[in-house]
């Protein structure tokens, strides 16, 4: 095992103390108003974005941006292969990014309403996507990215293909999310096709046969979409009776993540696991943070979330 492999697993272990864990969890969600919980907040790691007076919606994209700069952080000390990991499993910060600038261009929202995420080098394709001027060549820039067409220009052809590029990439290449992958696959297919009723495009859903098989991705019915899953996908549907109750297997996701990941950073031998496991953890608690922030500005209450690491 290389020595940057054994730094790189040392850091992700000590990056868990950038967490808010349960105890710090329940202080926001209790706070009787989102000012007291931010207060709170700036007296932890979570404070490197938070400024007095933010709405909600500022709050959690400041808790976001400060998840990916503990992101930039840990693969800062990685190997080549570790920085590789976490550029995957931060791909989510890159969609963001992508579909506020599509919906700048497209005039659903003023011009630079938020500031773009910074993702340094976890970015992929980001420094050329955000060149783009129009839709149809935001959509080709994908198309020979790494990303690819995401079948329409569209605001939800292009965030829907990004996620399901994001899926069959991580599966791919981060064996340890492979199972978080088909699971976050399947949720997304059965929350668009089932709940919104907006099909995937042609390309969208050839990228998500590679994952999840033809005969689920093609099926007509709730019901025959869960029956087709293959194993590794199937759990994150198990006891769901209709597509409206996807809520609940959406919470089951993050629970899952928090505990997997918390297994993967307690692992002895140095390499990737301990890596995947540290991104898991800080994302669940950034994830957390933002829903309970949620319940601070509605004038507090106690988030649900027995795994949160503590």
């Amino acid at each position: 095992m290389s020595a940057g492999w054994v730094a790189g697993t040392t850091r992700a272990r000590t990056m868990r103390s950038r967490c808010l864990g349960a105890t710090g969890l329940r202080e926001v969600a209790s706070a009787p108003t989102l000012d007291a919980a931010l207060r709170y907040l700036g007296g932890t790691a979570y404070r490197r974005d938070l400024a007095p007076g933010m709405s909600l919606a500022e709050a959690q994209q400041a808790v976001a941006a400060t998840l990916l700069w503990h992101l930039r952080v840990l693969a800062g000390w990685q190997p080549r292969g570790g920085a590789a990991v976490i550029r995957v499993l931060a791909a989510g910060f890159e969609i963001s990014n992508t579909e506020e600038h599509l919906r700048s261009m497209s005039g659903a929202v003023p011009a630079r309403s938020h500031l773009p995420y910074v993702l340094g080098a976890l970015a992929t394709a980001w420094p050329r996507l955000a060149r783009t001027g129009a839709p149809d060549a935001l959509r080709a820039e994908l198309a020979t990215s790494v990303w690819g067409d995401p079948g329409a220009d569209t605001s939800a052809a292009v965030a829907t293909g990004m996620r399901v590029s994001a899926a069959v990439r991580t599966a791919d290449s981060v064996p340890e999310a492979a199972r978080w992958a088909a699971g976050r696959l399947a949720l997304l297919i059965a929350r668009e096709v089932f709940l919104v009723g907006r099909p995937l495009t042609g390309p969208s859903a050839r990228t998500a046969t590679r994952l999840l098989g033809r005969a689920a991705v093609a099926a007509s019915s709730f019901a025959g979409f869960q029956r087709r899953l293959p194993e590794p996908a199937r759990w994150a549907l198990d006891g769901l009776d209709a597509a409206e109750d996807l809520w609940r297997a959406e919470t089951r996701w993050w629970e899952r993540l928090a505990r997997d990941g918390s297994e993967l950073l307690r692992a002895s031998r140095p390499g990737s696991g301990p890596v995947v496991g540290a991104v898991a953890v800080l994302s669940t608690d950034a994830w957390r943070a933002r829903g309970a922030l949620e319940l601070a500005a509605r004038g507090g209450g106690s988030p649900e979330a027995p795994d949160a690491p503590s």
